[in-house]
């Protein structure tokens, strides 16, 4: 069965059986911890994917990240100094990401989607270990604890990816541990940021605690380097995963608390998970450099395929000729003028939909759009086409249910594809961005089972 028609007959039940949105979120946890990141803004319903759409899915996305970090081979000569020089990274950013820079590059990313009538189009590509929605799988397993939900996805074979576990997965095999072995893990966050993020870091860490790691938290400011280790308090850390970002990285000060540990790292004294050059390729300037056809040449014809279905026309603002969709030549600059419907300006190396401006908004006069544009020439953003999302409908509190627009945050992890977190809102609510700290509710991904899965319906795949 398909996304669709597996959507129709979920609301068809509920809607046969009468029940109410709050009664199918109401097993929903209520941590403090979650409650401060998500909001309590829980999703109804999960989203549905068939087998084959899942598995077209997960293969598109993991030939992305595959393409993405072959770039500084393919295009710059394997010279990451000058493929970090082209996606847009200061000097001081290049320094720390060469000095951090792992044997190979991480396996977790998340990358953002709308679905429209064509197929899954990326928004963005995200890469390292801050990523937001780790935690879909827990949703998963709170909305099937409602009999309606396990009922439907035994009768379909449903299941999903525990996220978590399998990014517990990726920490020990990408820092060169064993099952079993319970290292220390330190999650540091930058200090600006740290005390709102505590208490879902708190969460966090006792759900690591859970599954294996032996887990403390807090920030950057707070670590020791000192007596052949790392420190955070008073503890020696294996491994730090960092929520800190290159973008923190802006000044003289936040080197020197970044050098230390980068310094420690070098002297194998602990791991990185997710070392600085993740971010590099989870830049917007990569994905222009894999949507320019310029660059067509260096992938084989099945990478070309999955770019052509998911990755929209995107290209750097440049006062230079470009080629459109349909092989013809224009110049950039009067052709993002004179087609601001179709468009988006986007900043390269910020996330979660900050700084983005939509060229099809009513706020977005032409003015303001070509001083923005005009701005942004030879600068770290890019243009890229308009992706026209179609809709989920969502039982509500009151009343049949109603669209929203959703935003499909697909993880890849060591073991492939690592699950689906949900982030979306009404399309009443006029939020074309959809971002959870915008306003998003959140939620979580089934599919169906493939006949050789080890799951079973209304469980987690287990990690391998």
């Amino acid at each position: 069965m398909s996304r669709a028609e597996l959507t129709a007959q979920y609301l068809d039940e509920i809607k046969r059986r009468g029940i109410s949105a709050g009664e199918l979120v109401s097993t929903q946890p209520e941590s403090v911890g979650l409650q401060s990141f998500y909001g309590g803004r829980w999703l109804s319903r999960p989203l549905f994917l068939g087998a084959e759409e899942a598995e077209q899915l997960a293969d598109d996305i993991l030939t992305m990240h595959a393409a993405l970090i072959s770039l500084p081979d393919k295009v710059y000569g394997g010279d990451l100094a000058a493929f970090g020089k082209a996606v847009g990274l200061t000097d001081v950013q290049i320094s720390a990401v060469l000095r951090s820079r792992g044997t190979s590059v991480t396996k977790q990313s998340r990358a953002d989607l709308y679905l429209d009538e064509t197929g899954f189009k990326l928004l963005e590509f995200n890469m390292g270990s801050a990523l937001g929605g780790i935690d879909q799988s827990d949703m998963a397993r709170a909305l099937l604890d409602q009999p309606v939900l396990a009922e439907f996805a035994e009768k379909h074979r449903l299941g999903y990816v525990d996220t978590m576990r399998e990014q517990v997965n990726n920490m020990l095999v990408e820092s060169g541990f064993e099952r079993g072995s319970r290292p220390v893990m330190g999650t540091v966050d930058w200090p600006a940021s740290y005390e709102t993020l505590e208490p879902y870091m708190e969460h966090f860490s006792g759900r690591l605690n859970q599954m294996g790691i032996q887990s403390i938290y807090g920030h950057i400011g707070q670590l020791e380097v000192r007596d052949g280790g790392v420190w955070l308090h008073g503890r020696r850390l294996d491994i730090i995963q960092r929520l800190f970002m290159l973008e923190d990285l802006e000044d003289p000060d936040s080197l020197a608390l970044m050098e230390p540990v980068l310094d420690a790292a070098a002297r194998g004294e602990v791991k990185i998970f997710t070392p600085l050059d993740s971010e590099m390729f989870a830049s917007k300037s990569a994905l222009a450099m894999l949507s320019d056809e310029a660059n067509r040449k260096y992938f084989d014809e099945r990478t070309l395929a999955a770019l052509d279905r998911i990755l929209p026309w995107t290209r750097m603002v440049r006062s230079e000729p470009v080629t459109l969709e349909d092989g013809s030549q224009v110049e950039l600059i009067d052709y993002v003028l004179s087609h601001q419907e179709e468009l988006v300006l986007k900043p390269t190396s910020l996330h979660g939909g900050e700084g983005v401006l939509l060229g099809w908004r009513s706020d977005t006069s032409k003015e303001l759009w070509e001083e923005k544009v005009r701005a942004a020439v030879d600068g770290a953003w890019v243009i890229q086409r308009r992706i026209r999302p179609v809709v989920e409908y969502f039982p509500m509190p009151e009343g049949d249910p109603v669209p929203w627009l959703v935003n499909w945050g697909v993880f890849t992890v060591v073991n492939g594809f690592g699950g689906v977190f949900a982030r979306a809102a009404t399309v009443e609510s006029d939020l074309e961005v959809i971002r959870l700290h915008g306003g998003a509710s959140v939620g979580c991904c089934l599919h169906v089972l493939p006949e050789d899965s080890d799951a079973q319906p209304g469980q987690a795949i287990p990690v391998k």
